[in-house]
């Protein structure tokens, strides 16, 4: 999975290009937040938590991942609700599970104006 931060403009038109083009993007799903803040709001550290021990296994229920995390169930509840909500982990009768292997991360730092 790749994270980045894109405006609405870029995302719009890489889609188009896309479209246009025929050609499908196999490169694995991509999800854009519009800024820094946004993609850290949702990926904060204890959800980073999260999505490492789900990384590479099954489906976990979250009392699972509770205990594997050594936290609260009521705070991986909240965070899992969050990742779900957001199209970063998914849902099964197993439980909760996120699909890949590795996290990406891309983004670029300008100038200030």
């Amino acid at each position: 999975m790749t994270l980045r931060i894109e405006n609405m403009d870029h995302a719009l038109g890489a889609f188009a290009d896309s479209w246009r083009s025929g050609k499908r993007d196999t490169g694995g799903t991509t999800i854009g937040f519009s800024s820094w803040e946004l993609m850290h709001r949702l990926l904060a550290p204890k959800r980073l938590e999260i999505l490492r021990a789900l990384c590479g296994q099954d489906s976990l229920s979250i009392r699972e991942l509770s205990r594997r995390l050594d936290r609260d169930f009521k705070g991986v509840h909240t965070d899992v609700a969050s990742l779900l909500e957001a199209g970063i982990i998914d849902k099964n009768e197993g439980g909760v599970r996120f699909p890949y292997d590795r996290i990406h991360v891309e983004f670029d730092i300008e100038a200030a104006a």
